[in-house]
């Protein structure tokens, strides 16, 4: 007895979406042991690049991966001793912060009373609270800290990931003709590599124009919003506006609404110069994603793996869509999460 194709078509699509939700409930149920591998995923195919580049310099691959190893201690230990001490005081004055700002919008709400807006202070306070937004940011940060704290785990993973890109070419070339094909991967690594380069260099611009900035005025912890601003970075669109809240509500509490008005204009700069000017110069159509896919990968990835998930939403989503454009039968599967194409054109 043969199915006929509707059914064969509800039947696969059925299957399909179990095998989805079954993959996902694996990968939340095991998001603490996934996350430092996808860190080290991450951070070594930032590093292929460089990696090549030495091959390529006659350098041997061994000595290679040891001075892409080396560099990548050398940042971390830089990065954990600057931003570490701020990262516990600020954690540690969460809570006296968040009580100000509550202060604060309660006397901005009775202002609004005595200009006769009658406003019910207590009804607002439930619907926004701007507190909320700081105790959001300090947990977000913890996360992070906690999944950085496996750094030994994410380094040795980098190591083995880097030689085994090496040895890749060799292997591919020992394959025989059944072998999936090496230039639809070989497409597939230098897109997504020439993404997280190319990002990585401009959040890096952004996280010490921020950093500068915050800096000057004099806003507390300037390298560790400097940090937030560049791992931010890498969510298009909205990353910059999640990145700037807690900077900006640290501001007010600490120095008042001129100087914080002022450190929003730097974070308006550094979006606007950087995402609208030297970004599109070198990406050329961006990521390819729609925004609304940008927002919704943003909210599915953090629910299934945390904080971490948040900050390489895209990233996988981009991995996700290159994977889908590879095969002819899911095509419009990475139309659908692309960009609006005639909009697209026009920006060429």
């Amino acid at each position: 007895m043969h199915m006929n194709k509707p059914a064969e078509g509800s039947a696969s699509l059925l299957i399909s979406s179990a095998a989805f939700v079954v993959v996902i409930a694996g990968m939340q149920a095991a998001a603490s042991l996934l996350v430092p591998f996808l860190l080290a995923a991450f951070v070594a195919i930032i590093c292929l690049p460089m990696l090549s580049w030495l091959i390529h310099k006659q350098v041997p691959a061994g000595l290679a991966v040891l001075c892409i190893t080396l560099a990548i201690v050398l940042i971390g230990l830089l990065i954990a001793a600057f931003v570490s001490s701020s990262l516990a005081d600020f954690s540690h004055n969460i809570p006296s912060y968040q009580e100000r700002l509550k202060a604060l919008t309660a006397d901005a709400l009775l202002w609004l009373s005595g200009m006769g807006l009658a406003v019910s202070s207590q009804s607002m306070l439930d619907v926004l609270d701007p507190s909320a937004a700081m105790g959001m940011a300090g947990k977000l940060l913890s996360g992070l800290g906690n999944a950085l704290a496996n750094t030994f785990l994410i380094v040795l993973t980098v190591i083995f990931l880097l030689i085994e890109a090496s040895a890749l070419p060799h292997k591919w070339s020992a394959m025989d003709e059944n072998a999936p094909s090496k230039h639809g991967f070989e497409t597939f690594i230098s897109s997504v590599g020439a993404y997280f380069s190319i990002k990585t260099w401009i959040s890096l611009a952004t996280g010490i124009f921020i950093a500068i900035w915050l800096a000057v005025i004099g806003v507390d912890y300037p390298l560790l919003w400097g940090l937030v601003a560049f791992l931010f970075n890498f969510v298009p669109n909205i990353g910059s506006i999640i990145a700037a809240i807690p900077a900006l509500l640290l501001a007010l509490v600490q120095l008042g609404g001129g100087d914080a008005l002022l450190a929003g204009l730097g974070y308006i700069i550094a979006n606007v110069v950087m995402g609208n000017v030297i970004e599109p110069k070198f990406m050329g159509r961006g990521v390819g994603l729609s925004t609304l896919v940008v927002f919704i990968s943003l909210v599915f990835w953090g629910w299934v793996l945390g904080p971490v998930g948040m900050l390489l939403s895209v990233p996988l989503t981009m991995i996700i869509k290159l994977a889908l454009e590879s095969r002819q039968e899911t095509q419009w599967v990475a139309i659908l999460l692309g960009p609006d194409i005639k909009q697209a054109e026009a920006k060429r």
